[in-house]
């Protein structure tokens, strides 16, 4: 709640060509397995912590929502350095994963599930009212909405 707000409107200034986008997340199937969700869960924060001391790693920034579904929002250079990481043997991914896989699938009562997106840059739209650095600005840059970009036809180009 201490975050410093940004009043007026903020957009993302993306300079890159693309971004990929990697939307991870854990599901209870039935309520009373929570505690199994938090159990994996806890194995999150040293996987980010690795990521930002690693910024050869790849990954851009994250947003977080913990609850009976969690979901970990990311932004990567690219969906190589995605791969490179999940796959790293040196770095805290493989072996929960491995753990998860080994414990938990097909039990039923915990659900996982991934989504990756490549988008270019000119494919890319935000807006932040009176809001902390959040999202795919905290991850690239951010800037004020200036003439020309007040609407979301005029921050995509269109």
């Amino acid at each position: 709640m201490g975050a410093k707000v940004f009043p007026g409107r903020y957009t993302a200034a993306v300079d890159r060509t693309d971004v990929t986008v990697f939307v991870i997340g854990m599901r209870a199937n039935r309520w009373w397995q929570v505690g199994r969700v938090l159990r994996v869960a806890r194995r999150m924060p040293a996987m980010l912590r690795h990521l930002s001391a690693h910024p050869e790693a790849g990954m851009l920034g994250c947003e977080s929502w913990l609850g009976r579904t969690t979901i970990l929002l990311s932004y990567w250079e690219s969906p190589e350095h995605l791969q490179r990481f999940a796959a790293d043997r040196d770095a805290p991914h493989l072996q929960p994963w491995r753990d998860f896989m080994h414990t938990l699938l097909g039990s039923g009562s915990v659900g996982v599930w991934h989504e990756t997106y490549q988008v270019p840059a000119s494919g890319m739209e935000a807006i932040y009212a009176d809001m902390p650095l959040f999202g795919l600005a905290a991850a690239t840059a951010h800037e004020p909405v200036g003439p020309g970009r007040n609407t979301a036809r005029q921050r995509l180009g269109r």
